[in-house]
């Protein structure tokens, strides 16, 4: 049995994929500025979107009224090497998309040693997003939703009001901020963005039990709240 809201796209190669999850997103953009006139994106870090933001850089939008964010941070400092942002900044933020707004969850005025304080000022302006595009760990978490992170029961809580949540991953460095399973559920068009036969079979199990992994939480969310959308699965081996 799989989870009725995924939908799984697969390359035969990681570039392939990157391309088509470009022109995906592209899509999705350009609908929202067609309707709205303004579209929010909201992308995840590490070193698997690298393709995927340069491919879509290149993509011909009206990038001026689109609003790049982040779905989590490390609270590091903005030069740090383990910034989600500095990714940002050298990958997504060039060509074509040079002209979007970037609105980071960190900057240099965040208190990154007092998780509470940088969380509140994160807080205070992010933006709700229309497109978000997530990764996966082969542990099955999502954003900064950590299986076994202490503060990880009330970010997934249907009864979480904030759009961000604080977390300490026990089996990753830095403390972090990112987007609470709700905010994660109410955004309209989602991706989850997975390379490998190991993080493709947890995502497997996730969409079957979902109970078991933070990503079928969100999956099982989508389902309680009657989402619109399916999430999209991009996967090459």
């Amino acid at each position: 049995m799989t989870s009725p809201f995924l939908t799984w796209h697969t390359f035969p190669t990681p570039a392939a994929q990157a391309a088509a999850l470009a022109q995906a997103v592209a899509g999705c953009l350009w609908q929202c500025l067609r309707t709205q006139g303004r579209a929010v994106l909201a992308v995840s870090g590490g070193r698997s979107p690298v393709a995927f933001f340069e491919a879509l850089a290149q993509q011909a939008l009206d990038w001026p009224n689109v609003t790049v964010t982040l779905v989590d941070e490390r609270l590091v400092p903005p030069a740090h090497a383990d910034s989600n942002a500095a990714l940002v900044r050298r990958h997504l933020l060039a060509q074509a998309a040079a002209e979007a707004r970037f609105l980071p969850l960190v900057d240099e005025q965040s208190d990154t040693a007092h998780p509470a304080a940088a969380l509140a000022a994160a807080e205070a302006r992010f933006p709700a997003p229309d497109i978000a595009v997530l990764g996966m760990g082969a542990d099955g978490h999502t954003a900064s939703l950590f299986p076994q992170a202490p503060q990880l029961a009330e970010a997934v809580s249907p009864a979480y009001g904030a759009k961000l949540a604080h977390t300490s991953p026990i089996t990753a460095a830095h403390e972090r901020i990112g987007m609470s399973l709700n905010a994660l559920a109410a955004v309209p068009h989602l991706f989850v963005s997975i390379q490998g036969a190991e993080k493709r079979a947890v995502l497997e199990q996730a969409a079957a039990n979902p109970l078991s992994f933070p990503i079928g939480l969100l999956l099982q969310r989508l389902q309680d709240t009657s989402h619109p959308e399916k999430c999209h699965a991009y996967y090459a081996d």
